[in-house]
């Protein structure tokens, strides 16, 4: 008999009886685990305050619909650069800054009935830069699997 893990793990769990257990996506033809959007930001400011970077990713966060679970940054000297995740019940968000160079780099990688996108203005009004490149990418594109299984067969 397989025990609950949640019942007897220490490790913090999050149940939430109001969403559905599988959080894949659907759209354009396919199933699909999330959106991965990277995002370079340059020309960046206020990328080594710890207080300002925790806020930015609360507010992302909130305008994304997602969950926050728990958010850890870490600042590194002498430059003052930042790493840091927050960990989403939906998947996460993570940054590393580079302040010597005005750049940061960030990862907003959701499912479920959430909206990263929204994300971009939220990190272009914190970090005051119009300079945002950023690449999206599907992940666990069921249906491409299916398919290529298909042409093997």
């Amino acid at each position: 008999m397989t025990k609950n893990p949640a019942k007897t793990s220490a490790w913090p769990t999050h149940v939430d009886s109001e969403k559905t257990q599988d959080l894949f996506n659907k759209g354009d033809g396919y199933d699909y685990a999330g959106t991965h959007l990277l995002l370079d930001c340059w020309d960046a400011s206020q990328l080594d305050d710890l207080q300002h970077i925790e806020q930015a990713l609360r507010d992302a966060v909130a305008i994304s619909g997602a969950t926050l679970l728990h958010i850890h940054l870490h600042h590194f000297t002498p430059n003052g650069g930042v790493s840091g995740v927050a960990v989403l019940a939906e998947s996460h968000i993570s940054i590393h800054t580079w302040p010597e160079r005005d750049y940061a780099a960030l990862d907003v990688f959701m499912c479920g009935d959430t909206e990263p996108q929204k994300t971009i203005g939220v990190f272009a009004k914190a970090f005051n830069t119009d300079n945002i490149e950023v690449t999206e990418h599907l992940r666990g594109r069921v249906n491409d699997k299916l398919k290529q299984k298909e042409i093997k067969d």
